[in-house]
């Protein structure tokens, strides 16, 4: 792709005018040339869609109110969890337990009670996504996992709206905007940057690998400058460019991106838990006959059954919390076949991890392995914190 600057037009036509209240309020704004009245006003305008009041939603829906985006939309249908707090600074100790896009929703309006704010607690989805995307000009993606990311753009491209992607796992974020239909014809979308998903267990999410709580104020506050830039037209916006920003490092990284010749162009949307492979095959058909639920695993260790219990997960979790006689042995020294030769052959192998994901890649693997008695915890940690132990902590 040619290196020369990405210009676009502004995206959202002005509002008539501006209360003197209005003035007052924006006026660090309207006195930048770049921005100005005219631009205050297309901000005023403005509808704009972010999916998600997590953790890249926190800055970016509190920034983008208190600039001025007079319509704003969340699709979020989670409630809020303690361990959001860490990272999720839209949300207060108050609003655990609390639907997540409730109080988002509080926390933009204190911020700027002029904001039209509306709420989708829905799940996107097929039925949904491309009706919903198009009742905004432009869509924010904060999401975490890909099968979500990658209905985003279809239905983006589908409805014919840009949108802003943000990502961030650990210490590492990424920021790009795709727009099939851009005006200058440099149009790109998600599958050029990630033709196929990655297999399932490949690349974790936030919750299995964790993330520095300060990350997304940077990622996120990124994606709002990417919106107001494309709303008013100033700027050069990152279409056809990948921003990498490394916390532990300190640096930002763009690199350009290029349309991949072999995609095929989005028509409908598809199965995207099929596409994505959220268990993978294999996973799920040794996952058949051979899964126990929490409960079961507590009946079998209290009459003495004679199992080995591994979890699967990594050091770090198993510092967290662990379950009481379990080994700890992680996934990838399973895959590997690293750890076969420390498996036990006269008991019967119980493998878990967070949620049960994880576990079942492993269990196939065993399998295949010749331990065809093996088995693995449904809903792993987090089920037996849930159901079995209380005093354990969900993390």
């Amino acid at each position: 792709m040619s290196a020369t600057p990405v210009v676009l037009p502004p995206l959202v036509e002005p509002a008539a005018e501006l209360s003197r209240e209005e003035v007052a309020r924006y006026s660090r704004h309207l006195i930048i040339p770049n921005v100005g009245v005219t631009g205050q006003k297309r901000l005023k305008n403005a509808r704009v869609l972010f999916i998600g009041a997590g953790g890249l939603g926190s800055p970016a829906l509190l920034y983008l109110a208190a600039a001025g985006v007079g319509t704003i939309g969340i699709v979020e249908f989670d409630e809020v969890d303690m361990s959001n707090l860490q990272r999720q600074v839209i949300h207060g100790r108050s609003d655990v337990g609390r639907p997540k896009a409730v109080s988002a929703k509080e926390s933009i309006l204190e911020i700027n009670e002029h904001v039209d704010v509306r709420l989708h607690e829905f799940r996107l989805d097929n039925s949904n996504a491309v009706e919903l995307f198009s009742e905004y000009d432009l869509i924010l993606d904060g999401t975490d996992n890909f099968a979500t990311r990658y209905l985003v753009n279809d239905a983006a491209v589908i409805a014919g709206k840009p949108y802003v992607w943000g990502s961030i796992y650990r210490f590492e974020g990424q920021v790009s905007v795709f727009w099939e239909d851009a005006p200058d014809g440099a149009g790109l979308n998600y599958r050029d940057l990630y033709p196929e998903a990655p297999p399932p267990g490949m690349v974790p999410s936030c919750a299995e690998g964790g993330v520095l709580g300060v990350l997304p104020a940077t990622v996120g506050s990124i994606m709002a400058t990417e919106a107001v830039k494309l709303i008013t037209g100033i700027g050069e916006p990152l279409l056809g460019r990948l921003m990498i920003y490394d916390a532990l490092a300190m640096t930002f990284r763009t690199i350009r991106l290029q349309r991949d010749p072999t995609r095929v162009p989005v028509t409908a949307l598809i199965d995207y838990d099929a596409f994505c492979g959220v268990v993978s095959e294999e996973a799920s058909a040794a996952a058949v006959g051979s899964t126990i639920t929490a409960p079961e695993l507590d009946a079998m260790i209290g009459e003495g059954r004679s199992i080995e219990l591994v979890d699967v997960r990594e050091p770090v979790e198993w510092d967290i919390m662990h379950l009481p006689g379990a080994v700890l042995i992680p996934k990838d020294r399973i895959l590997s076949g690293e750890a076969l030769a420390t498996l036990p052959q006269n008991k019967q192998i119980v493998l878990y991890c967070k949620t049960g994901i994880r576990s079942a890649e492993a269990l196939a693997f065993l399998k295949n392995a010749g331990f065809s008695d093996a088995v693995h915890v449904q809903g792993g940690a987090i089920a037996w914190a849930n159901q079995v132990d209380a005093s354990l902590p969900v993390y």
